[in-house]
């Protein structure tokens, strides 16, 4: 019996110590997300804008911890030399503890343009223009800016 108690104790022990080194260290995960296009703008490139373009009052009033902001930016060039661009941005919630994002936007917005015989570089620069024009939406029926 004492056997027993001695080998779960020593089993419980050794399980503790073991996961508090097989746990990994937790980054904080990004509150921005990007499905963008690479043609017309990198992610990182996205979420700067992102980042640069939500004042700090809309995360008073919707916080990091249960929300986040996605965006996307499609389009290019077609076969004839016209340059079309559609820009999203979207307030996604997060859930519980994990903070998987669910897709029931709270608010979105859509931008979008076309231009004919645009170079690969105009195209990216009106790809930029209606993300911003997208971002500026949501933010302004989120918070008076």
């Amino acid at each position: 019996m004492k056997l027993t108690a001695a080998l779960l104790a020593f089993s419980v022990a050794a399980l503790a110590g073991s996961s508090a080194l097989a746990q990994p260290v937790r980054e904080a995960k990004s509150l921005l997300m990007d499905y963008s296009s690479e043609a017309l703008i990198d992610a990182e490139g996205a979420k700067a804008m992102l980042k640069e373009n939500i004042p700090g009052k809309v995360w008073k009033v919707y916080p990091e911890e249960k929300w986040t902001f996605l965006s996307q930016v499609e389009g290019g060039l077609t076969r004839e030399g016209i340059c079309v661009v559609t820009a999203r941005v979207v307030l996604l919630p997060r859930t519980g503890t994990v903070r998987a994002v669910l897709w029931r936007p709270e608010k979105k917005a859509t931008a979008f343009d076309a231009k004919p015989g645009a170079t690969a570089e105009q195209c990216r620069a009106i790809a930029r223009e209606k993300l911003k024009e997208a971002i500026t939406a949501v933010v302004s029926s989120l918070v008076k800016t």
